[in-house]
Parts: structure tokens; sequence; C-alpha cells
């Protein structure tokens, strides 16, 4: 068995949500051979990373063209089985960090999270499922941020304390995000 198979397999699911999703992507992981690419219509891979401070009250957010909505970086794995590599990549790419400190080697999240039918780069894409692998990563807040206009149209720290105002039109992203907030206090990550 690969290395991120195992890892996915291995994982232990924090609430009832992770226990339903890692079941939802073991299934996928059984019937499909084509799940690292986006080859396959139904589902595939992405790969994240939520990005913190050092002080863990800022996270770093992108605010994603496709879905008008401030987020958090991440994208396709693309055949790669690394995912925390792709993680840090997406990291470095969408927001032009040079530096990222990986806080766990460990999966931090696994979600299954829909994603609307969209055009991209002027091609129509069907509904899918994104089986999220998700990453906790520390950047310092001096690094030089910029934009990468193909993929969003601001980059910026936002306060913890304020997450659910620029979160606001996607509640069940915030849940998300609320949920890896939790995991870095008992963790102490």
């Amino acid at each position: 068995m690969e290395k991120w198979m195992q890892e996915i397999r291995q994982y232990k699911p924090y609430n009832e949500q992770e226990e339903k999703d890692k079941a939802l992507i073991l299934t996928c992981m059984d019937a499909y051979d084509n799940l690292l690419t986006r080859e396959n219509p139904v589902a595939h891979f992405s790969s994240s990373g939520f990005i913190v401070n050092k002080t863990r009250d800022k996270v770093l957010m992108i605010h994603h063209n496709i879905y008008n909505a401030w987020s958090w970086t991440g994208g396709h794995t693309d055949g790669e089985t690394d995912f925390l590599g792709v993680a840090i990549r997406e990291a470095k790419e969408e927001t032009g960090v040079q530096e990222v400190k990986v806080l766990s080697e460990g999966i931090l999240s696994l979600d299954v999270l829909p994603v609307p039918a969209h055009i991209k780069k002027g091609v129509y894409v069907s509904a899918h499922l994104h089986l999220s692998i998700a990453y906790l990563v520390e950047v310092d807040e001096e690094e030089l941020l910029r934009v990468k206009p193909d993929e969003n149209s601001g980059v910026k720290w936002i306060a913890i304390e304020e997450l659910d105002k620029y979160v606001d039109n996607e509640p069940d992203m915030l849940i998300l995000y609320k949920k890896f907030l939790e995991k870095v206090k008992i963790y102490n990550l």
C-alpha cells in the first residue's frame, strides 16, 4: 500500500463529520484508481494548508476568484502523492510567501468538500467532490504577500475573532475553519 493511502487509512477522525467523510474517502479509494487527478469527474484529491501566524491569532487567507470568497490555500494533487508537499507549494504560489513552517507532519483534517459547477479558464467544470487533505502550517507575518491574479484577487492576514465576517457567505467553510482552530488549541500546535 502506498504511503499516502496508509496515512489516510490510519487517520483518527476528530468528530462524527470526519468519521463519515473518512468513510466516504475510503469508499472512493476502493472504487476508483484515478482520484489523484482531475480525470475523475466525480471526486478527486486536493491538499490544503491552513496557515496560522506564530501567535496563532491570525490566519492567512486568499480571496478566491472562482468562489468570490475568502478561503484557505490549496489545490488539486494532480497526480502527486506527497500531499503535504502540494499544500506547501500551493501556500507559496497563492500567497507569495517563501518560508512555510510545517507544524505537524500529520494530517490536520480529512474532509469531503462539495465543489459547485463553475467556469475555469473558459471551460465548464461540472459539480464534483474534493477529497480534501488539510495540514497546519505557519508563516511569519512579516513575509511579503502577493496576489496570484489567475487564482485570487487578495491575500491578507485575518484576525481569528474576525474570521466569521470574512466567511459569512460560506457558513460550511466557517464551520470547517473553526474545527481547525479547535484542533490547534486542543493539540497545542
